[in-house]
């Protein structure tokens, strides 16, 4: 989760700032007495109004600061801090005139220092506040607009940092459980047309009250904190199953019509329904591997398993980057034999590079090439370097694109872009795994792989029925593709009149498809929803309009809709490439409302008002803590301990030979918390240690991946039999009968070799089903005969139940 909230100049809580919103605080210097909050939650999106009451402890007064996480899916609207009788507010301004104030604002450096703090990374919404004199309070007013994520069994969850609750909360629960805080006032207010089933929260809370007898809206409010300082975590269920859901919000009637704000918006939530079936062939995806030249050494490996777990029909690239970057092809090419052999001998050809990191210059020659179709395109990103000063431009790329592809990131775990690798994964719906250890590379990797070849939805339409007169205009498209347990929101402005004003129903029809399989859903929903002047689906629709008018405005008519768009952001505090931000300090009495709109700059030029360090950052933070665990070391070496009690028997000289190896390594609790892990041998076939070859033999092991073919399937070779410890003529002579052919019999014996390092090398499991689909395709092999003289000859015991894999 990232944090916000109250910072001192001297003392700052450290932390990784992950998605979400925590508080940062100086404690005890800044006590957080009062918290109010009132949040109302319609399917998907949360209005959030908060006022933070906080209040300077100490006997000196303190410089403050208060920041924000400003993320893709937040719009921070509304912000301004009361001390006494000063009010600050951040006021939005088109970005020409926003930077001539922001040069005549004295004190900016009191802003730059937080630039590159190493506990704070991405994008933060940041006001100077001045001093606070002993024993006086700040009243913080903050409003946002947020999109809520979709859970695996269909919740929306919406979350507070517990840091945001008042501090003596968490000693008063020691003593009454039950107590209701008089400090805390949250109140939240829950809305859908489908209908308010129930809730969870992890705190002591009101009972949920219905507000309408179809019960599609609903009340409850907290009592106290969450128990042992939890955050808040709200996960609300609605009624019934539905792929759709749909919030019509009103216009403006403020606003003149055929505007954003002048007409209505829908935003509608795509959850489709992803049955478990195995895609056709031609619809597998596109998969591209960037690896970081540094990595060299250590992920030749993990890109020969890689290769070889690729299914037969989809497309496949492979990138080394440095100070500059290269491609294996031109364009991605289709997974084949040919091109497999060809990549795997190219491998060794990816030269180290110590110099610089281009990810940036990589990322954008990825997005400009087209996509294919029926391949949803997925990145496995390889990085150990920092990517210096262009993590904003990075992230840009990729929010800009993030509904075209998916990224799973691979940081290393002294990689000083963690932050950044975590952001393009969350942003993407991919994933972001450390790596400790070469084994820990390719065995992510390909786990990775394996979720990357599940079921999606692709080729994703929407078909509006509205009542003549009126039309639909997409703000934000649906996306080419939405991945298992993820959701997509999309927005629509509805413009015209309708010709019958009684009609007061439209529909939208969702169609896409599961491999071979096609899937539609409608959904009815009104046009006369309740009206709501906070207009939170606006200011959403608002922030894609602006990004999208941003990355592709540049005609005449779309330069006038982007000026109206933000004539309208302006009103709407909605931040965007158009607009900064400018606190003004003025007296109360002076304080500026949004009603009187616009804001000129002559009001600057009162005695009473003067410009105050307020922007929207991206800090340039690291990750505090070096992930580094002896977690893998023990797991070797209770595998081999298992291994030898299992072939010898538990004699003494075993359980000697363990205990003195365990001794070796024994470490204090610090050293075992910040101790590096054991050093690999970087050598080709991976030597990995002592104990992990008697574990495995993974030069062999290497050997009987690399001999793999494309489909699945093994030749009779040498080679091959060499590296399953046998010789040629045994394996020929325990042959069933003559009738196997030699490629059936050889993949059933590397299948049975392989499967019986299952439980240590969880990373064949796709080469294991690669093979077992070939095998199944040989109608006149039998199977089974052939694992009975494959278990005789490796000495081993596979079940048939193998092939069902």
């Amino acid at each position: 989760m990232r944090k916000s909230g109250i910072l001192s100049k001297e003392y700052v809580h450290r932390g990784l700032f992950q998605r979400g919103i925590w508080f940062c605080s100086s404690y005890p210097y800044m006590a957080l007495e009062t918290v109010t909050v009132n949040v109302t939650i319609q399917d998907f999106v949360a209005d959030v109004v908060s006022e933070l009451v906080f209040r300077n402890t100490q006997q000196v007064s303190r410089e403050t600061m208060f920041i924000f996480p400003a993320d893709s899916d937040t719009v921070v609207h509304t912000f301004y801090a009361t001390m006494g009788d000063t009010r600050i507010e951040a006021m939005l301004w088109e970005k020409e005139e926003a930077q001539q104030l922001c040069r005549a604002t004295p004190g900016m450096e009191n802003l730059r220092y937080l630039q590159d703090q190493w506990d704070l990374w991405g994008h933060f919404f940041v006001c100077f506040l001045g001093t606070l004199p002993p024993d006086r309070e700040v009243v913080i007013n903050l409003c946002y607009v947020q999109e809520l994520p979709l859970q695996p069994d269909g919740a929306a969850q919406f979350c507070w940092p517990h840091e945001l609750f008042p501090q003596e909360n968490y000693l008063r629960q020691i003593l009454s459980k039950e107590e209701v805080f008089e400090n805390l006032h949250f109140s939240i207010c829950l809305k859908s047309a489908h209908g308010v089933s129930h809730i969870a929260v992890n705190t002591s809370h009101t009972p949920l009250q219905y507000t309408a007898p179809d019960q599609t809206s609903a009340e409850v409010s907290l009592k106290s904190s969450p128990w042992l300082q939890d955050r808040l975590e709200l996960l609300v269920y609605y009624k019934g199953s539905h792929a759709l859901s749909a919030v019509v919000e009103r216009r403006d009637p403020k606003a003149p019509p055929s505007t954003l704000l002048g007409d209505p918006v829908v935003m509608v939530t795509l959850m489709p329904s992803i049955p478990e079936v195995v895609p056709s062939p031609g619809q597998l995806g596109e998969f591209l591997f960037l690896m970081d030249c540094s990595l060299f050494q250590d992920a030749q490996n993990t890109l020969l398993f890689l290769l070889k777990s690729l299914p037969l029909g989809c497309y496949f690239n492979i990138y080394s980057f440095g100070a500059t970057f290269k491609a294996f092809y031109p364009q991605s090419v289709e997974y084949t034999q040919e091109s497999m052999d060809n990549a795997v001998g190219r491998i060794s050809s990816i030269c180290p590079d110590l110099g610089g990191c281009d990810l940036l210059g990589l990322l954008r020659s990825i997005y400009s090439t087209p996509l294919l179709h029926g391949h949803p395109r997925q990145l496995f990103i390889f990085i150990q370097r920092k990517v210096s000063s262009e993590e904003e431009a990075v992230m840009a790329e990729v929010y800009r694109y993030r509904d075209q592809h998916r990224c799973f990131c691979f940081p290393t775990n002294s990689c000083d872009s963690f932050n950044l690798s975590q952001a393009m994964a969350l942003e993407t719906k991919g994933e972001c795994v450390c790596i400790h250890s070469r084994m820990d590379m390719a065995s992510e990797a390909v786990k990775c792989l394996q979720r990357a070849l599940q079921p999606l939805a692709s080729g994703i339409s929407l078909h509006w029925d509205l009542p003549p007169g009126l039309e639909v205009s997409m703000i934000r498209k649906a996306p080419e593709m939405i991945f298992q347990g993820h959701q997509s929101s999309i927005y629509a402005q509805i413009h015209g009149q309708a010709q019958d004003p009684e009609v007061g129903e439209g529909a939208v029809t969702l169609q896409y498809h599961v491999g071979s399989q096609s899937f539609d859903y409608t959904l009815t929903f009104s046009l006369f929803p309740s009206p709501d002047d906070r207009l939170p689906v606006h200011r959403m629709a608002m922030m894609h309009l602006l990004w999208k008018l941003a990355w592709e405005g540049t005609s005449r008519a779309e330069k006038d809709i982007r000026h109206s768009a933000v004539k309208s952001s302006l009103r709407l505090g909605v931040p965007s490439p158009f607009t900064s931000c400018v606190a003004v300090r003025m007296k109360q009495r002076d304080a500026w409302h949004r009603d009187s709109f616009p804001p000129e700059s002559s009001i600057l030029s009162s005695p009473s008002c003067n410009l105050i360090p307020c922007q929207l950052l991206w800090l340039h933070g690291c990750r505090p803590v070096r992930f580094k665990s002896t977690k893998f070391w023990m797991v070797q070496k209770c595998q081999f301990c298992l291994e030898m009690l299992g072939r010898k028997g538990p004699d003494t000289e075993t359980l000697t030979q363990f205990s003195a190896s365990c001794k070796e390594r024994e470490a204090s609790p610090e050293e075992q918390v910040m101790e590096e892990p054991p050093a690999f041998n970087i050598s080709w076939d991976w030597t990995v240690s002592p104990l992990s070859t008697r574990l495995c033999d993974f030069s062999g092991l290497r050997v009987v991946v690399a001999l793999q073919k494309a489909n699945g399937s093994w030749a009779l070779t040498t080679a091959l039999a060499s590296a399953l410890g046998l010789s040629k003529a045994d394996v020929e002579g325990q042959r069933p009968r003559e009738g196997v052919p030699p490629t059936a019999w050889a993949t059933v014996l590397a299948l049975a070799w392989l499967h019986q390092y299952k439980w240590k090398v969880s990373w064949s499991e796709l080469l294991e089903a690669k093979a077992c689909r070939w095998l199944q395709d040989q109608a006149e092999v039998q199977l089974d005969e052939c694992l009975e003289s494959a278990n005789s000859l490796l000495g081993c015991f596979v079940e048939p139940t193998i092939f069902r894999i």
